[in-house]
């Protein structure tokens, strides 16, 4: 039996954190009454001001205020006007901290992931403990993982573009934890 995770579960390091959501289960609840479940298999650690890929690396603005609040919030934001980028909050009061959630069994890739479980600018600060539309679920699965860089962070300079803070289910693990979903039925809608 699954259970929802706790703002306790995401009040830690974000390098504690992003792991630890591999292998957790992406619960949606559409408007029409359906579901959406999805296991997490890819994620990226972004931590702090001192991280020059992290979008707290410039101070707060409008766009990542709720970065600087406590974890367990969600932050979206809009990239190339077209793609939603689904993050988690993480770490406690002014220590701005996300996991960007890359993919999850049914969709790889952060874009593809929010168009499946139609997540959008609304979803800006919810909170995922409360949240009756969305949330995370520990099902007991610890998956093995790898680390890579991050991707697409150029611009952060060789240091941060070059950190291990991409976590990826291990390709050995991954199709096991597919067919696992598809028997459980993770991933997919449901009334």
């Amino acid at each position: 039996m699954s259970k929802r995770l706790s703002t306790d579960f995401y009040c830690r390091d974000v390098l504690e954190v992003a792991p630890d959501l591999l292998g957790k289960i992406l619960v949606r609840c559409l408007p029409d009454g359906s579901s959406i479940r999805a296991y997490i298999t890819e994620v990226e650690a972004y931590r702090g001001t001192d991280d020059l890929g992290c979008h707290a690396s410039k101070g707060k603005t409008k766009r990542n205020k709720v970065m600087f609040d406590h974890g367990g919030l969600v932050y979206v934001y809009l990239i190339y006007g077209m793609y939603w980028m689904f993050n988690v909050v993480t770490s406690v009061y002014g220590d701005p901290q996300a996991v960007l959630v890359r993919g999850v069994t049914s969709a790889n890739g952060p874009g593809k992931l929010t168009r499946l479980f139609q997540i959008d600018g609304s979803f800006y600060g919810e909170n995922l403990e409360a949240s009756s539309r969305i949330w995370i679920e520990d099902n007991g699965l610890k998956p093995s993982y790898t680390t890579t860089p991050r991707i697409g962070i150029d611009y952060a300079g060789p240091y941060w573009s070059m950190v291990p803070w991409r976590f990826l289910v291990a390709a050995s693990e991954a199709s096991l934890h597919e067919n696992e979903a598809l028997r459980n039925g993770v991933v997919a809608h449901k009334k």
